[in-house]
């Protein structure tokens, strides 16, 4: 029924220029197109939508994760940290935090961050 759709991943956000500050200025994505329901982002395969919501930011696991190259990983946790972007840590099942970075026993790493609303964001990459 489903399984054949692409999904689109929608954040809310309480104040919709905030959230486009963050998402166009600190992360770097163009608008795909404005709907009436709020901004649509393409990003890789797919896309997401950021939207006001009352309930933006509330949330507690990860929303939307983006998956990239292990060679890149590196230099987008560097442009991330030098746009302002704090890491969160917490416990890990296994493996341990370098910095913000989760470092797990399979060679995969990871940062989660939060956007302005709250919404829990990762990036992660399989060495």
């Amino acid at each position: 029924m489903l399984a054949d759709h692409a999904p689109i991943p929608t954040l809310g956000t309480a104040d919709l220029q905030r959230a486009r500050a963050f998402y166009e200025g600190t992360l770097g994505f163009t608008p795909d197109d404005e709907v009436p329901e709020g901004v649509l982002y393409h990003a890789g395969d797919g896309s997401f939508l950021v939207y006001p919501s009352g309930f933006a930011g509330t949330n507690k696991a990860t929303a939307m994760s983006f998956t990239v190259p292990a060679a890149d990983f590196d230099a987008i946790v560097t442009e991330l940290r030098g746009k302002q972007v704090s890491f969160l840590t917490f416990d890990l099942p296994e493996g341990g935090w370098d910095d913000g970075v989760a470092e797990f026993p399979d060679g995969m790493k990871g940062v989660w961050f939060t956007d302005p609303d709250g919404n829990i964001l990762n990036v992660d990459a399989t060495g």
